[in-house]
């Protein structure tokens, strides 16, 4: 599984989009059948939306508009543990 944020941004909407390869389909029906977030299949990708609260945006810090790689590689580890974590229950 490779889990990539492919878009994001704060404003009226504050939302991050992970885009989810390497699954099989049986994997990607799964998920997007049980996540509560918002998803759709493209292709053999799987497309997470997900909205915060400004609060709880994880691109809101200081020092995340300075090092802004390391945190969207961090919420990407993030996200692939949750969904692995999820997947067990399969």
């Amino acid at each position: 599984m490779d889990v990539n944020i492919t878009d994001y941004g704060q404003g009226e909407r504050n939302f991050v989009e992970y885009t989810v390869s390497g699954l099989a389909v049986n994997q990607l029906e799964f998920l997007n059948e049980n996540l509560t977030e918002n998803t759709e299949i493209a292709g053999d990708n799987l497309i997470i939306t997900m909205d915060f609260d400004d609060e709880l945006y994880p691109f809101q810090s200081e020092v995340a508009k300075f090092r802004l790689e390391d945190f969207i590689s961090r919420e990407e580890i993030e996200m692939m543990v949750f969904l692995s974590s999820f997947l067990e229950d399969m």
